[in-house]
């Protein structure tokens, strides 16, 4: 293995499940039974109404779980047993798409698998729109290609139109990346209005231009180790307009990550350029509807 193939295998703060570990033992090798094992360990926390299957409402602030091992550790209070175990929904930690690709990346970096998590807009929720979306990228060796998997879908999930979705191996037009979504959109193939946290939200923040510019500015930190939480922001993101500078650096952003086939550039773009690097203080957002709040992540 390469030494960028090798980079993707190393667990990061987010992904490290530490203390917690002799709960990956015994986990299928197999990627469609361990992608099943990890969609059965998180509710959604608003996709799957948990609070009205039986979830204390309190325990919606899990959603604010950073860590793998903190993750790990909720799910050991919640339920005896492996993690092959099925789970009831109040069995399962609160979350989001960022949640369940953060674990499936951990066990997956704990099998020596190159793994990362990757930051876009998926097109089979809703017709018309790319939604706000995290999934894994898994290093296919015998195929020598980086597969997109999204862990959070069930084994039968259609698009709108009733197109199927194989979990194991999204497309690029199924998967935007948000580089793809900001060259599209800046080329005027796409229209900005289209990419969005949801169709229903009135928060200019989570729409177009901004929401683009903060998961472009999510994907590349995730292509260097750096999982955040998706409603975290470091300075990009807000509605306002962008300078003729930042234009060309989130083009320039874009370009790289779109085209990350192993991560180098994109590591070398966010080691060089400050704006973009995650600061040790971030300005977490709260979906749940209360204030901004400043988080010391590391």
């Amino acid at each position: 293995m390469d030494d960028d193939l090798s980079y993707y295998t190393l667990q990061s703060r987010m992904t490290e499940p530490g203390r917690m570990s002799h709960l990956l033992a015994d986990l299928p090798d197999d990627l469609a039974e361990l992608r099943r094992v990890v969609a059965g360990l998180v509710v959604h926390y608003r996709a799957e109404n948990p609070v009205e299957n039986g979830v204390p409402v309190e325990r919606l602030r899990e959603i604010d779980t950073r860590y793998v091992e903190a993750m790990l550790a909720r799910l050991g209070e919640l339920a005896d047993g492996p993690l092959t175990t099925p789970r009831s929904l109040t069995e399962r930690l609160v979350g989001c798409c960022r949640d369940v690709t953060l674990l499936f990346v951990s066990l997956l970096r704990a099998k020596g698998i190159p793994a990362r998590a990757r930051v876009g807009f998926a097109t089979y929720f809703v017709p018309g729109f790319g939604i706000d979306h995290e999934i894994a990228e898994v290093w296919d060796a015998s195929e020598r290609r980086w597969r997109r998997v999204d862990a959070e879908l069930a084994d039968d999930h259609t698009r709108p139109d009733g197109i199927s979705i194989d979990p194991l191996d999204v497309t690029t037009d199924q998967f935007v990346l948000a580089g793809s979504a900001w060259q599209q959109c800046r080329a005027a193939i796409a229209d900005p209005a289209t990419f969005v946290v949801d169709p229903g939200l009135d928060i200019p923040e989570t729409r177009g231009w901004p929401q683009i510019a903060c998961d472009l500015v999510h994907d590349l930190a995730t292509l260097n180790r750096t999982e955040m939480i998706l409603w975290d922001t470091w300075g990009w993101g807000d509605n306002r307009t962008f300078t003729d500078a930042e234009l060309a650096l989130l083009d320039h952003t874009a370009a790289v990550t779109d085209a990350a086939g192993n991560g180098t550039e994109a590591r070398k773009l966010f080691e060089s350029e400050p704006t973009l690097r995650v600061p040790e203080t971030v300005v977490s957002g709260d979906p749940l509807g209360g204030p901004d709040r400043a988080i010391d992540w590391r």
